[in-house]
């Protein structure tokens, strides 16, 4: 089987190597993330980022803004004795011609309350465009969806 690399502007040994990073970039944010380090996952986004999802009535603009969401979320957590857990994947790929790159993925978020049964939190939609900034990728832009209120 061959790579098809005609809908991607770079070879497949390139496309496969921003894939790889894209993956591992996922897996670090999604971990910091679980593990309520705000200001770390936060450090994942550009100053200036854009975050919209449906449980917040206004999209979250910059990284203070997304690190004192995350801490109140990790604060509700601990109170509630339950630990979430992102499961992102299935991502679509799409290098843009400016250099950044938009990736559309899934994400399961379990939860698992201490000393009980984990469950599917929720199902969600993820559209993201990463810039690189100093060698790294960043979001610039996140929206998320939900399947329960589509």
């Amino acid at each position: 089987m061959t790579a098809q690399t005609e809908t991607h502007p770079h070879s497949a040994i390139e496309f496969g190597a921003l894939y790889a990073e894209i993956q591992q970039f996922y897996a670090r944010h999604m971990h910091l993330l679980d593990n309520g380090e705000a200001d770390e996952w936060a450090g994942g986004f550009t100053e200036d980022a854009s975050f919209s999802v449906p449980t917040l009535p206004a999209p979250v603009v910059g990284r203070e803004g997304l690190a004192a969401a995350v801490r109140r979320t990790a604060d509700a957590l601990a109170a509630a004795g339950e630990q979430h857990r992102h499961w992102p994947g299935v991502f679509d790929v799409r290098p843009q011609e400016d250099g950044s790159v938009v990736v559309h993925s899934y994400t399961t978020v379990f939860a698992s309350p201490q000393g009980g049964e984990s469950r599917v939190h929720r199902v969600c939609t993820c559209t993201d465009v990463l810039v690189r900034q100093g060698g790294e990728l960043l979001v610039r832009r996140r929206d998320v969806t939900r399947d329960d209120l589509r």
